[in-house]
């Protein structure tokens, strides 16, 4: 009995090990390659990748362009012996020596757009405005000489156009203004990486409108910009920002940056500004601002606010008025207060300088007023400069 369940057991143990010989016996499987999917299934994951972003960066890129400049720069000669000569006592016996200034052609990079087939381009006035000589280089390799039209240094514009009997790809205006929070594509040269490649595309979104940066050195006013997150680098300036559906809503223009490079807060000039700016150079070679209003005005302060018995300090105070001036047609008098100009408040003097920089001889604008506590509201027709 004893030996039957010895044999037994010998049995159940060979039969437990036989499984676990065969299946280390058997060879590993090889790797298996992992075929795209084929047919319908990859049509469609191809077709997911073309976004919205990806087709208007298509449409958009042949009508960007890089803008090489050449311009003189006049620069202070440094002499070495400077200090020795401006001794007051070699001052003394030989007078005075004058500075010497010396020109020298300096290079720049830049970024514009094609805006018609017969060769219109729209870039910043810093980018051109100087240009001695002009060479614009398309993605296709294609370089072409470009002439200067005319600026508008107060808005940062600047037209040139290209003399060709070829039509050119071009880019068209939005008609509706952009909206915060919709999509939006920064095209340009960044840094001037390249200088006959396809532009560098960066995505963001209209992250506010209506901005204003406080006017610069160069005397520009950048009023009711467009604020955006997309990347916009040195060389980028001039290149458009287009919304989903290839539209131009805007010029790159500026960044607020303290290193340079773009921490995200880029600024672009309104197309509606830019379509009528770029209208206005084309025909007349430049903007006309000599406007004349024939008002003399200061900043409001709680001294002159209390004056007037105004609970607060606002608007923006007329200290006198010329005689048959547009200002004195338009019925506004000494000691007015002007509160805002066609809709748009007016608290100091660059607001009033810089909503009327927006107007040309010949408009016609609402002024609110605030005379003796009450509101009332004129038109003002803007004259021309008598100088």
């Amino acid at each position: 009995m004893r030996a039957a369940l010895l044999f037994l057991l010998t049995l159940l143990c060979l039969g437990c090990q036989q499984p676990v010989r065969s299946q280390e016996s058997l060879p590993e499987p090889p790797p298996q390659r992992v075929e795209p999917p084929a047919g319908d299934v990859g049509d469609q994951i191809q077709r997911s990748r073309q976004t919205a972003i990806t087709r208007a960066v298509e449409v958009v890129t042949p009508a960007v362009v890089s803008v090489n400049v050449i311009e003189v720069q006049r620069l202070r000669y440094r002499d070495p012996f400077e200090g020795f000569f401006n001794d007051p006592v070699f001052d003394y016996f030989f007078g005075q020596r004058r500075p010497y200034y010396v020109e020298r052609p300096v290079q720049s990079l830049g970024s514009g757009f094609i805006i018609s087939p017969d060769g219109y381009l729209v870039t910043n006035d810093h980018v051109a405005g100087n240009a001695t000589e002009i060479t614009v280089a398309f993605p296709d390799g294609r370089t072409l000489p470009a002439r200067l039209v005319g600026t508008d240094p107060a808005t940062d514009i600047a037209l040139l156009k290209i003399d060709t009997d070829e039509p050119l790809p071009y880019l068209t205006f939005a008609e509706d203004p952009p909206i915060v929070g919709e999509w939006v594509i920064a095209l340009g040269n960044p840094f001037g990486l390249f200088e006959a490649a396809d532009p560098t595309v960066t995505v963001g979104v209209v992250s506010a409108t209506n901005r204003d940066l406080q006017s610069n050195r160069q005397g520009r006013i950048y009023r009711d910009m467009i604020q955006t997150d997309a990347a916009i680098n040195r060389g980028n300036s001039g290149g458009p920002l287009v919304n989903a559906l290839g539209e131009v809503i805007g010029v790159n223009t500026a960044i607020y940056s303290e290193s340079g490079g773009s921490i995200g807060i880029g600024f672009a000039v309104p197309a509606a500004k830019v379509r009528r700016i770029v209208e206005e150079v084309r025909t007349n070679g430049a903007v006309d601002r000599s406007y004349y209003t024939g008002l003399y005005v200061v900043n409001m302060t709680d001294r002159i606010a209390r004056a007037l018995g105004m609970t607060q300090r606002r608007g923006l105070f007329v200290r006198d008025v010329d005689p048959d001036s547009p200002a004195a047609q338009a019925g506004i008098l000494p000691y007015d207060v002007i509160l805002s100009i066609e809709g748009e408040a007016i608290n100091s003097s660059d607001d009033y300088v810089a909503r009327i920089y927006d107007f040309r001889p010949g408009d016609r604008v609402s002024v609110r007023l605030l005379r003796d506590g009450e509101e009332r509201t004129v038109t003002l027709q803007i004259g021309r400069s008598r100088g």
